[in-house]
């Protein structure tokens, strides 16, 4: 690879990785447009010009024009921006998209610890009798409410997550596997003990130990704590790991991703939209109403894994091209 070839190189698969990074969260925005706004989807207004001839209304055509016109615009600024800074590395944007991947991360544990707390106090006072004395009747006919806690107590917390995750650096996945521990010790002490069990205490467990397993997939696939199960990989040179990681990723990683997302979003009873439009709860009237927030689980599994595979991406690219400090950049072995 020439010395003029490089930059141009790195100009295309930083431009490459900032339209898909936009791409899954636009993904998203279109998605909350549609099921929650009743915005028109992308195929609706092909439909409108194509053979199939579905009529818009003037401001749903508007809608619907307006934001593929806003995609454009934002993936077009995206790549004068990745241009004009042609001194930014693939190392530095590949640390960018990891550091991204982290806050969505953080967020989301810091939003089912908090949720989880919570909606456990709630449901406890509930199924005692105490909700009533300590809210007052009409705040706990509210909570009793499905959506209204969703709406009024849990959105609220993800607010509160995203701001605390923003100041705080750190991930929290090992006291998060302490507090699964703690709640099922929880649970044995209670049962064998005092005789005591409500179905808010297994749907704690469940709820905690579901995120900590699909959100710790991203920080596990940067650290090379994933399982390998080859004899061929292990005996490659640097450059045909890198070679390896960056086809993984662009082929299998990605595209996992964004099945995912699509199949699991696509209609209003698709299998992750369709219960966090409904609030949907567990079958027991007695447990925590987080059941549509465990579906969520895979949509956050999906974005930071997307992100944490376009860093890994860009700097195995970053091998391949003999990029400045890539020599410092290990392969997973």
């Amino acid at each position: 690879m020439t010395v003029n070839s490089v930059p141009k190189s790195r100009s295309f698969w930083r431009s490459f990785a900032a339209v898909m990074a936009a791409a899954v969260f636009l993904f998203l925005i279109s998605r909350y447009l549609m099921f929650w706004l009743g915005v028109p989807g992308v195929d609706v207004l092909i439909g409108h010009f194509g053979e199939a001839q579905e009529t818009l209304e003037t401001s749903q055509l508007a809608q619907t024009g307006g934001f593929v016109i806003f995609c454009f615009a934002v993936w077009f600024y995206l790549v004068r921006r990745v241009k004009s800074s042609p001194n930014t590395t693939l190392l530095d944007d590949s640390d960018l998209y990891a550091r991204q991947a982290a806050y969505v991360i953080r967020a989301a544990f810091w939003s089912i610890f908090l949720i989880g707390l919570v909606d456990t106090a709630i449901s406890f006072f509930r199924i005692e009798n105490m909700l009533t004395p300590l809210v007052g009747e009409s705040l706990s006919e509210n909570l009793d409410q499905a959506r209204w806690r969703g709406l009024f107590v849990h959105y609220p917390l993800i607010i509160l997550s995203l701001v605390i995750a923003w100041f705080d650096k750190s991930l929290g996945f090992i006291w998060l596997g302490l507090l699964v521990v703690l709640a099922e010790f929880g649970i044995v002490l209670s049962r064998f003990i005092f005789s005591y069990e409500q179905a808010f205490m297994g749907d704690l467990v469940r709820f905690w130990y579901a995120g900590l397993f699909l959100f710790a997939s991203a920080y596990t696939l940067v650290k090379g704590g994933h399982v390998r199960v080859d004899v061929v990989y292990a005996g490659m040179s640097r450059k045909a790991k890198a070679w390896v990681n960056t086809l993984g990723c662009i082929l299998l990683g990605l595209p996992l991703c964004w099945t995912i997302m699509t199949l699991g979003m696509d209609t209003r009873q698709s299998s992750l939209i369709s219960p966090i439009i409904n609030f949907e709860m567990s079958q027991s009237g007695y447990g925590l109403y987080v059941k549509y927030l465990m579906a969520g689980f895979l949509l956050v599994f999906a974005v930071s894994m997307a992100l944490q595979f376009l860093s890994y991406m860009l700097s195995n690219i970053a091998i391949l091209t003999d990029e400045p400090g890539s020599e410092d950049t290990g392969v997973e072995e």
